[in-house]
């Protein structure tokens, strides 16, 4: 029973996922503190399967008349948590038999290290600067002066465990933009105030990201963002690695 850690799960039109999400914990006999389910405005049949599915999994809805954006599904979602850590859960994402040990293992160093904002259990890549730990984690080690653009990636809104006073150090997600762009913003103000994640190095062992036909991913990103060609690739690279120096050089915290 992990009785600090209220699992929040942010939803838009896709119960059934989210249904697949919560069996899973529950057929590993994961139980946490509380359970926050954040409509983004769902499709009226959409809101009563999770009326149903409220009852069955004993989770606290918590929804919105219309659709807002990922950054206000989050807010109103992470206001609604009180225990001491939200382990943040998108309804597309399942974890593998075993999960709770690596979840334990997470909430130990947590606990053990108060310095530390969140453990991350999932990524598209392993981020390049670790310092090893134990039990399978490391510590993400960011400096402006280490190449590549993907230092930068030390927070991302994949499945994570952080502290429930996270808004108090970070800041709320931004509001009527992009999902992309909240979350990039969100990534420069952890940067930008000195933020500091583990990672579990088997980034793809612990969380199966699911996207069947009838449910698909909600996210729509460019060609330009997606494309393998490797001119492209190469051209993003660089892009993004003057940009992102930039932007994080430039960023305002919530206390500037």
């Amino acid at each position: 029973m992990f009785n600090t850690i209220t699992l929040l799960v942010t939803h838009y039109n896709r119960s059934q996922s989210l249904q697949r999400l919560l069996q899973a914990f529950a057929n590993q006999n994961i139980n946490f503190g509380d359970i926050v389910v954040s409509d983004d405005g769902s499709r009226p049949e959409h809101l009563d399967r999770l009326r149903e599915l409220a009852v069955t999994y004993n989770f606290r809805l918590i929804t919105t008349p219309k659709n807002r954006g990922l950054g206000n599904n989050i807010n109103k979602g992470q206001d609604a948590v009180t225990t001491p850590y939200t382990l943040y859960v998108q309804e597309d994402f399942d974890p593998f038999p075993g999960y709770a040990e690596h979840l334990q293992d997470a909430l130990d160093l947590l606990n053990e290290r108060p310095e530390l904002d969140m453990a991350r259990f999932y990524a598209y890549f392993k981020y390049p600067y670790l310092k090893p730990l134990r039990k399978g984690f490391s510590e993400m080690m960011f400096s402006v002066w280490k190449p590549g653009y993907r230092k930068f990636h030390v927070y991302s809104d994949h499945p994570h465990l952080r502290r429930t006073s996270f808004f108090s150090k970070f800041g709320r997600y931004a509001e009527g933009i992009k999902g992309d762009r909240t979350e990039f913003l969100m990534a420069m103000s952890f940067l930008k105030n000195k933020g500091k994640a583990i990672f579990y190095e088997d980034y793809k062992g612990l969380f199966d990201q699911v996207n069947p036909a009838d449910e698909p991913s909600t996210m729509t990103r460019s060609d330009f963002r997606q494309s393998t060609n490797p001119f492209v690739a190469f051209a993003r690279m660089i892009y993004r690695n003057i940009k992102h120096n930039y932007d994080l050089a430039t960023f305002k915290t919530k206390r500037d």
